[in-house]
């Protein structure tokens, strides 16, 4: 592929690392809407290589990251008026929709580029997005607030980060997962995360009565795409509590919608990110509230993807880079 154009208002990005996501292996498959030909690859950081005529806060070596949803209808939408642009009925994104990262440049809007914060690496700056989907489903969609008993079913990258997250702002985390999830668990207890489960081995409703004074969790964050833990979470949860759906299931699964009409379960999806999640994340690792390197497992070249795409799908380490090709 040739080298992309810098437009007037755009900032081309010399990509330094690039993330493999859940969403990357279920394009692979078929599972998930694209515009193909397009070049995936959508969790990225680099440094600014070139600046178009009107771009005016950034300049050649700056350290960025991304927004990936690049496109919209501009403000004639609800969505987008009410500052859901993320969900624009003409939403288009890196990786999906335009090429992405999984190359040596990258072109983005100024409007979507973020500085990474000084105290971070590129590496660690390559984990902004799936960062931000976390704060956005966790402050935003879910409102996780102190005091909250937190379960949140999946311990790989977003639960880990989503996590953080909701340790942040002040809940207490139970972090459930499988016996394959034993390495992740230890890193989410290094973490500081208060409780990992492996259902497994563990009855995760009787740690979560216990832990919840009987009444059941405030929140249940699903993050692993297992029609199983689905089950769990409207069981697990107190009447009226907040379920948040965040993995991808590649198809459709069922839901005991009984249970949730007479628990009154709040439900919501949450499916990328705000502004406001772009600027509270990049503050959260700033502070060291979030700790993102630990969560690097392995970093690949780019012509060693199918090799990162298999480690990720057997569930080996948590998150995976690719580096382009010097």
């Amino acid at each position: 592929m040739p080298d992309p154009v810098c437009g007037n208002d755009e900032v081309k990005i010399e990509v330094v690392a690039c993330g493999v996501c859940g969403t990357d292996i279920h394009i692979q498959k078929d599972e998930f809407p694209t515009t193909p030909p397009v070049i995936i690859g959508h969790e990225f950081c680099g440094r600014v290589a070139e600046v178009g005529k009107s771009v005016t806060k950034y300049k050649p070596g700056d350290r960025v990251t991304a927004e990936n949803v690049c496109l919209n209808c501009g403000g004639e939408c609800y969505m987008c008026r009410s500052g859901h642009y993320a969900i624009c009925v003409k939403r288009g994104a890196q990786g999906l929709n335009v090429h992405g990262a999984f190359a040596k440049y990258i072109v983005c809007k100024e409007r979507n580029v973020y500085r990474i914060p000084d105290n971070i690496s590129f590496e660690e700056g390559a984990l902004s997005e799936p960062m931000v989907c976390s704060v956005h489903a966790v402050l935003d969609q879910t409102k996780v607030s102190a005091g909250d008993l937190v379960v949140i079913a999946g311990p790989g990258a977003i639960g880990l980060l989503a996590a953080q997250v909701a340790k942040a702002e002040g809940g207490t985390v139970i972090l459930s997962g499988t016996t394959a999830d034993e390495e992740r668990f230890v890193l989410a207890r290094k973490l500081g995360i208060d409780r990992t489960v492996d259902v497994l081995k563990e009855d995760l409703g009787k740690i979560v009565l216990e832990l919840s004074g009987g009444t059941g969790a405030d929140v249940f964050i699903e993050c692993s795409g297992s029609p199983a833990a689905v089950d769990s979470g409207i069981s697990l949860l107190k009447k009226r509590g907040r379920f948040t759906q965040m993995g991808i299931f590649g198809r459709k699964v069922p839901l005991d919608l009984d249970s949730v009409v007479v628990k009154e379960i709040i439900i919501t999806g949450s499916a990328s990110h705000s502004s406001n999640a772009w600027e509270r994340a990049l503050k959260l690792v700033e502070q060291g509230r979030i700790k993102l390197k630990p969560l690097i497992t392995s970093e690949y070249s780019i012509l060693e993807w199918e090799r990162a795409f298999k480690e990720f799908e057997e569930r080996k380490g948590i998150k995976i880079l690719l580096r382009p090709v010097e």
